[in-house]
């Protein structure tokens, strides 16, 4: 645990020039009318040079652009860390080990899909806290099962080997990576909460209450995304169990009951003052839609919609760094869908629909 004086107003001046150097939506509207390589010339333009210069050489193409998306990420999030002193470098550190769980999840995947060492390489964000080490074991393994041993000194190592008894049943990657999830959001929770017990030097009240808020609401909606994901999903997999505890916005018994009925999902969402003074956009979109991507599209911009408001209520905290956070991955994300659609050939329009638009 880092001590001393945190130096929030230094830190956000730096993340309010980095905000303004991303990519806006009429850029995502001109990407989408261009090929792999015109992609990658479009971003050796702007910010992205350094990396797309660096393995230019190496790389050409979707390849070229996924190295340099994720580099670039780490870059921005290892600066963050540099910036940042005393507690507001604790906080900021604690949430960036959700790219350690982004990893896991990719790697999981990689190999249920027997995908190669380098293909799941791709997709890795070294933005987190394990080691290459430990990374590039996980990459040698055959099975899940041997994964999950690797871990074995991390938080990820029990939850992953209880989820892996109704993996086994399912042939479903969902228990495994909600067991990801959970052990990061509860963990991270019990931690902050822990900071300001009697006897400790944890950060003041405002900070922490802000840096709750908003992991409640990650939670929040998480728990809307993964139960309305389950519910069209066809398994039989009850959304109640892949709850993650923590947000304001259902019990387990609401969720069961809600998954079902989207129109009253949405309005039990309306209805929480938390979110329905802060989301008339974002309500509107989820509404709108009329697809499970549609859905998570409109709960991932109601996410960045809603941490946009705590950092402009509060602007010299912890949650405008969040914000800038979340801003960060939706550009990478869009780059991203836009450059493996035109790689397969999609419509420009089937591209959009793939897109985290404001």
């Amino acid at each position: 645990m880092s001590t001393g004086a945190s130096n929030p107003e230094y830190v956000n001046a730096r993340v309010r020039s980095r905000r303004a150097s991303l990519f806006a939506d009429e850029d995502y509207r001109k990407l989408v009318r261009m090929g792999p390589s015109e992609i990658a010339r479009f971003m050796e333009e702007t910010e992205y040079e350094r990396e797309i210069n660096a393995l230019g050489t190496r790389f050409s193409g979707v390849d070229l652009i996924e190295y340099a998306l994720n580099q670039n990420l780490a870059r921005h999030f290892h600066d963050l860390l540099d910036w940042s002193d005393g507690r507001l470098y604790d906080l900021i550190a604690r949430y960036l080990r959700k790219f350690d769980v982004w990893n896991l999840k990719t790697i999981l995947r990689g190999i249920y899909t027997d995908s190669s060492p380098e293909d799941i390489r791709t997709d890795l964000i070294r933005a987190g806290e394990l080691d290459d080490r430990t990374i590039d074991r996980l990459l040698e393994v055959d099975t899940i099962e041997d994964a999950i041993e690797v871990l074995g000194r991390t938080i990820y190592h029990d939850p992953l080997e209880v989820a892996y008894e109704e993996y086994e049943e399912s042939h479903a990657l969902v228990p495994l990576e909600n067991a990801l999830d959970r052990a990061f959001y509860e963990r991270l929770l019990a931690d902050i909460r822990g900071l300001d017990t009697p006897g400790s030097a944890g950060p003041q009240e405002g900070p922490r209450a802000l840096y709750i808020e908003f992991l409640q609401a990650e939670i929040d909606f998480r728990n809307a995304r993964n139960a309305l994901r389950l519910a069209r999903s066809g398994a039989d997999l009850d959304p109640a169990a892949y709850y993650i505890d923590g947000g304001v916005l259902f019990t387990e018994s609401e969720l069961r009951q809600l998954v079902n009925r989207y129109d009253d999902l949405v309005d039990h969402i309306a209805a929480n003052r938390r979110y329905g003074d802060r989301l008339s956009g974002a309500l509107d979109r989820l509404r709108d839609a009329d697809s499970l991507i549609q859905f998570e599209h409109a709960v991932d911009a109601a996410l960045l919609e809603y941490a946009d408001t705590l950092s402009s209520i509060y602007p010299v905290s912890v949650s405008a760094v969040l914000s800038y956070i979340l801003a960060k991955e939706r550009e990478i994300e869009n780059i991203r869908a836009i450059a493996r659609g035109r790689e397969v050939g999609l419509s420009e329009s089937e591209i959009e629909e793939e897109l985290v638009i404001l």
